[in-house]
């Protein structure tokens, strides 16, 4: 009868060290023992417990045994006697030690001396419980040893994911060089040029979804898990590749993939936002995955003359000289603003501060500006001119001749430094460029009739859901769905950052201005 008890108790070791790990062992040898079961170092400070110490509802306060106090004389008596076990009768409770089997190291677990299980159980001692603790030894310290394999090897994928991290973060501020030489330890290399992928994954399957597209494309793309968004990946794939979006979707069941242009690796900010946008617009087609439609950038068409404005409007951030050495300088300023417009309250995720850094950064930079950064308006201006900024100045389109340049005699775009009124003006005569007409026009086209109205509520009511389902009389769930079904129709999000209404803001800001000196 006790060799079948002891058969069905090898099992359950086998069971629980392959399931429930350290703590399912402890758990199930405490309950065996009657008592309190646990790992300590020869110090008798605690590693791991089945639950707190014996102390008042068993005994008597005079009879509650001091656990470390009693592995730490076991551990004494267990060195001068060379014995393998230790039992210690303290009135109504037994303490019983036994070395744990195997390698350890000397640093975590102290004087390089072994862990101890301590059980501490009713007298008198269970009939074959110390058979029983002689045989959980070796599957208990497999157990732990297994577990801090584990614990390096997620310490290690920590510290390559946060790499791949701060990478995706300097390529997002334009920081090429930088981002090329902290690469250079990780694989893959950097491609260039590149698609953006953003891939939502269902439920907690972030890191399968991860270990899929690697796979799908034989690990060519440099993927990143989105520091924002936590079901969200980040794929920079070469361009011409495999159909990384397609083999995703179709092998991943309600995985939905959005796709940008082919861009240069400089321009993985504009990538990321057309790829969010795409997966807007993929969450309501069957496919689950959609590629971005061909859309200039407001930056490129600009010309000459919108550079200058942007180059006047940001001349008070990027020469920012903090009074103190601790205090963020201009770029991280500049990085802070860029990763807010981009994100809203996530930028907190994003650049790893509290919430309370990030608003002083936001009132430091709206002071500098001239801004006020609550309004759409100026988050739009600052956000067009922070993109001018990221773009190289020969890609952008040129300005035409005289005739039809109406801001060829504002050397500085018409803007005053540091002045939100004199920065509006100069940015209206920007968007008044045929270019940018044109890129407005694009813009504004699938959008007409009652779409449109909901469109300029909402941009009028500061892209806030509550103020303009009041203002079109409607329910705020009735309000976004209207603004989900114009995502859809404009192919770009509208509801999460990153978000198009700084696009859309522009592109009505310019079809109204030109209207405007039409009449006048």
């Amino acid at each position: 009868m006790r060799a079948r008890q002891r058969d069905d108790d090898l099992l359950r070791m086998q069971r629980l060290a392959r399931n429930g790990g350290t703590a399912g062992l402890l758990r199930w040898l405490a309950g065996r023992a009657d008592g309190w079961a646990g790992i300590a170092r020869s110090d008798g400070t605690l590693l791991s417990a089945s639950g707190a110490a014996p102390s008042g509802p068993l005994t008597a306060p005079a009879d509650v045994p001091d656990v470390p106090r009693l592995i730490a004389e076991g551990v004494r008596a267990l060195t001068e006697r060379g014995a393998l076990a230790y039992s210690h009768d303290t009135g109504a409770h037994t303490v019983l030690l036994f070395p744990l089997p195997g390698p350890h190291d000397p640093h975590a677990e102290g004087r390089g001396a072994a862990p101890l299980l301590a059980v501490v159980t009713p007298r008198p001692v269970a009939a074959g419980l110390a058979t029983l603790l002689a045989d959980v030894l070796m599957p208990l310290s497999l157990c732990r040893e297994a577990e801090a394999v584990e614990r390096k090897r997620r310490r290690v994928d920590l510290a390559e994911s946060r790499g791949r991290e701060a990478v995706l973060h300097l390529l997002m501020t334009g920081q090429l060089s930088i981002a090329q030489q902290v690469a250079g330890a990780l694989r893959p290399r950097l491609p260039d040029p590149v698609r953006v992928c953003v891939v939502e994954c269902p439920g907690d399957s972030r890191d399968e979804v991860a270990r899929v597209c690697a796979e799908a494309d034989g690990g060519r793309s440099w993927i990143v898990r989105c520091p924002v968004y936590a079901r969200h990946l980040i794929l920079v794939s070469p361009d011409g590749g495999t159909a990384t979006d397609e083999a995703v979707a179709a092998l991943v069941d309600r995985c939905v993939v959005g796709v940008s242009e082919r861009v240069p690796l400089a321009d993985t900010a504009t990538g990321y936002r057309q790829a969010f946008h795409a997966l807007a617009v993929a969450r309501e087609v069957p496919g689950r995955h959609v590629r971005f439609g061909a859309a200039p950038e407001p930056a490129l068409v600009v010309g000459t003359a919108g550079r200058r404005w942007a180059e006047a409007l940001l001349t008070p951030l990027l020469t920012y000289v903090p009074r103190r050495a601790q205090d963020p300088g201009s770029q991280e300023l500049a990085a802070t603003a860029a990763s807010w417009l981009a994100f809203s309250s996530h930028a907190t995720d994003h650049l790893k501060v509290h919430r309370n850094t990030l608003a002083a950064r936001l009132r430091l930079i709206g002071e500098l500006l001239g801004l006020d950064l609550h309004r759409l308006a100026d988050q739009a201006a600052l956000d067009l001119a922070l993109r001018i900024r990221a773009t190289p100045a020969p890609v952008c389109t040129p300005d035409p001749g005289p005739a039809n340049d109406h801001t060829s005699g504002q050397r500085d775009g018409g803007a005053a430094p540091g002045h939100a009124n004199g920065a509006a003006h100069g940015l209206d005569e920007v968007l008044r460029r045929p270019a940018v007409q044109e890129w407005a026009l694009r813009q504004l086209a699938p959008v007409a009739g009652a779409a449109e109205e909901t469109l300029r509520t909402w941009l009028r009511c500061e892209g806030r859901l509550g103020p303009t389902a009041a203002e079109l009389g409607i329910s705020v769930p009735g309000a976004r769905k209207r603004l989900t079904r114009l995502e859809t129709v404009l192919q770009r999000s509208l509801l999460r950052p990153p978000s198009a209404r700084y696009d859309l803001w522009l592109a009505l800001r310019a079809r109204e201005s030109a209207a405007a000196e039409a009449t006048s």
